[in-house]
């Protein structure tokens, strides 16, 4: 807060206090339903194969040595590749909150260091997951300490698929449009797109839309899902042969705000070693040496993920507009 001593949080004590009282409400979530807490490596050899996010290298120091500088190690965007493994040993109902690290991003809704609730069923399928943070939220936005979190109806979150949103909310049959057509309507809603956005870069012009045009308008009057990506931004989902095919993959959306991202998880490594390749070209050499794609050739069994924001969740409980003020020590005060 303006004024204040650089060494004081940002976050009032009352709303400290609710975030303690969320974190236990979710370790019982999930205790109740079985799953087992995990704790998995923060610092890692993995790199993530999400070109979308660029994550934090470091370098091992051995004692009277100097930087290990050949294999490099990086900060994890989340404890995906290592709770995976434990999937591929034989655990089948696991969750973690721990800490996460994202280069680039800095913002009310974004933190270079945050806390990520995640968690996988084996068996499960992406809808059946839906259900489950559907059930998390109420459970959240219901306790009595919560009194400021969005009023939720006893209908069902809506369940809105991405081709529906972009033709409900932007005018635009997001899988099947021309390259041409996303600057025409770009220009005919009066939004400016950023510099070097090429006709040619067709997920540049999703995103960008999605941001300016749809996700202002999701969850408003009350949390809702977006399901079935264009299998271009797949990532970690598999992909159903849809025409066009189309990745399992789903956000929930709350007042605009994206609060988590689960997956029906891609178990073919033949798979993500092609995604790889497509999307880092020279660069995959590095990514193609990993614990994961170890895991999973030796066998991923059928299984469906999310990832959750806690920071943001605790941010609509108390009826915040900004990350700091759940927060202690926000990285300009870090």
């Amino acid at each position: 807060m303006a004024g204040e001593p650089d060494f004081h949080p940002t976050a009032p004590v009352e709303n400290l206090r609710l975030r303690a009282a969320l974190l236990r409400a979710v370790r019982r979530f999930f205790e109740e339903r079985e799953y087992l807490e995990v704790e998995t490596p923060l610092v890692s050899a993995d790199a993530t194969v999400d070109p979308n996010l660029i994550p934090f290298a470091t370098q091992f120091r051995l004692p009277g040595a100097g930087p290990l500088q050949a294999e490099g190690l990086f900060l994890q965007t989340s404890p995906e590749f290592a709770m995976k493994r434990l999937l591929a040993v034989g655990h089948e109902a696991i969750y973690q909150v721990t800490h996460a690290f994202r280069n680039a991003e800095l913002g009310p809704l974004h933190n270079p260091e945050f806390t990520i609730l995640e968690w996988y069923r084996v068996g499960d399928t992406y809808h059946e997951q839906m259900d489950v943070v559907e059930a998390l939220v109420r459970c959240v936005f219901g306790m009595p300490e919560a009194a400021d979190a969005p009023r939720l109806r006893p209908q069902a979150f809506e369940r809105l698929t991405y081709k529906e949103a972009f033709e409900r909310h932007a005018g635009l049959d997001s899988l099947t449009a021309a390259a041409s057509d996303f600057p025409q309507i770009a220009e005919s809603r009066g939004v400016v797109p950023p510099p070097g956005l090429t006709e040619e870069d067709r997920d540049g012009w999703l995103n960008f839309l999605l941001v300016e045009l749809v996700e202002p308008k999701l969850g408003v009057s009350g949390p809702e899902f977006l399901y079935d990506y264009p299998a271009s931004q797949a990532a970690l989902a598999r992909v159903r042969p849809d025409e066009p095919p189309v990745a399992e993959r789903f956000e929930l959306y709350v007042r605009g705000i994206e609060l988590c991202n689960g997956y029906q998880e891609l178990t073919d490594a033949g798979e993500l070693r092609w995604r790889i390749r497509d999307r880092f070209g020279r660069s995959a050499e590095r990514l193609l040496e990993s614990r994961l794609l170890d895991a999973m050739e030796a066998g991923l069994p059928d299984c469906s993920g999310v990832a959750l924001g806690f920071d943001r969740l605790v941010m609509l409980a108390v009826g915040a507009e900004s990350l700091s003020e759940v927060m202690p020590f926000p990285f300009p005060r870090a």
